[in-house]
C-alpha cells in the first residue's frame, strides 16, 4: 500500500494528490484482509443503486442552490466513480485512470471546434446536429448501428422517454406539429378509460405506459423536460400537502381525523396563496 498513512490525512490542496489520496482510501476499503465487510463484499449491482441515488442528491442540491451541500454530493458522486474504477481494477477491466483518460479524449473528440481545426462560430442548433453526428460515429465504432442503440437502460423511464423520442426525431420520425401529440394524447385516455374493466392487469399498464409516453412527446415538443417538470410537480404537492399537515394541526386534527372537504379546502387555500405571491 504506497505511502498509505501519510496520503490519508493528507491536506495538500493539489487536485492529482487528493485523487490518488481517494484512490488509495478505496484500495485500504476493499483489500481482502484488512478492508471494511461491507466495502469488500460489494458488486458492480450492488454499487450502481447507490451510484443512481447520488446523482439524483447531486440534482437536489443543485435545485435547492445549496452550493455547500452541493461540493459534498459531488464527493459522493465522484466516490462512486472511484468505487466502480476499484472494482473494474480488480477484475482486470479497467483503472480510474483509464476512465479519466477516456472521458478526457471523448470531450476533445467530441468539440473539434474547440480543440481542433474547425471554427466555432455556429448556432447552438447547429452544434446538436454536429454533436449527433460524432455520437453516431461513436456508436458506429461500438457495433451500435441502430438510432436507438446507447440509450442507456437504467435512466429513469420519463427521461429514457424523452431521450428515445429525441432520437428518433432527429431522424424525422415525429409529428410535426404539438396538436398531433395532443390529440394522441386525448386517443390514449380514451382507450384506458374504456377498457379499464376489462383488460388484464398487464394489458391495463401497457395502456397506461402509452399514456406517460404521449406525455413525454408532449413536453419534449414544448421544449421542457418531463423529468424535471415532474419533479417539480412532486415538490408542489409535497410543500401544498405539508400546508395541510400544518393547518389540521393547528385545528388539533391529523389528516386521518380529517375529511376530504376539510383537506381540500386546505389544499385551496395555499393554491390560492402561492398563485398570489406570483403576482
Amino acid at each position: 500500500m504506497p505511502a498509505l498513512s501519510n496520503l490519508i490525512t493528507d491536506e495538500t490542496p493539489d487536485l492529482a494528490i487528493q485523487i490518488r489520496r481517494l484512490e488509495i482510501i478505496m484500495e485500504a476499503l476493499r483489500d481482502p484482509e484488512t478492508g471494511c465487510p461491507w466495502d469488500i463484499a460489494q458488486t458492480f449491482a450492488t454499487i450502481a443503486p447507490y451510484t443512481i441515488e447520488e446523482g439524483y442528491e447531486v440534482a437536489d442540491a443543485i435545485a435547492q442552490e445549496n452550493w455547500g451541500e452541493l461540493r459534498g454530493e459531488l464527493g459522493d458522486l465522484l466516490f462512486q466513480t472511484v468505487f466502480h474504477a476499484q472494482m473494474a481494477r480488480e477484475a482486470g477491466h479497467f483503472t480510474l485512470t483509464d476512465v479519466v483518460k477516456a472521458i478526457a479524449d471523448k470531450m476533445v473528440f467530441r468539440h473539434p471546434h474547440v480543440f481542433g481545426d474547425q471554427s466555432n462560430a455556429k448556432s447552438p442548433e447547429q452544434q446538436v446536429k454536429d454533436w449527433e453526428t460524432i455520437k453516431a460515429l461513436e456508436r458506429a465504432g461500438k457495433a451500435q448501428k441502430g438510432v436507438l442503440d446507447g440509450v442507456a437502460l437504467g435512466l429513469p423511464a420519463l427521461l429514457r422517454a424523452a431521450k428515445l423520442q429525441n432520437r428518433a426525431a432527429r431522424v424525422g420520425f415525429d409529428w410535426p406539429e404539438v396538436a398531433q401529440v395532443v390529440d394522441k394524447l386525448a386517443e390514449e385516455v380514451g382507450e384506458l378509460v374504456e377498457a379499464r374493466d376489462t383488460l388484464t392487469p398487464d394489458d391495463l399498464e401497457e395502456e397506461f405506459g402509452d399514456l406517460l409516453f404521449v406525455m413525454a412527446n408532449i413536453g419534449r415538443h414544448l421544449g421542457l423536460d418531463p423529468e424535471g417538470a415532474l419533479r417539480r410537480a412532486n415538490d408542489k404537492f409535497t410543500r401544498r400537502f405539508a400546508y395541510i399537515e400544518a393547518g389540521l394541526s393547528a385545528r388539533g386534527k391529523s389528516p386521518e381525523q380529517s375529511d376530504l372537504a376539510e383537506m381540500d379546502a386546505l389544499w385551496n387555500e395555499i393554491r390560492q396563496a402561492e398563485k398570489a405571491a406570483k403576482g
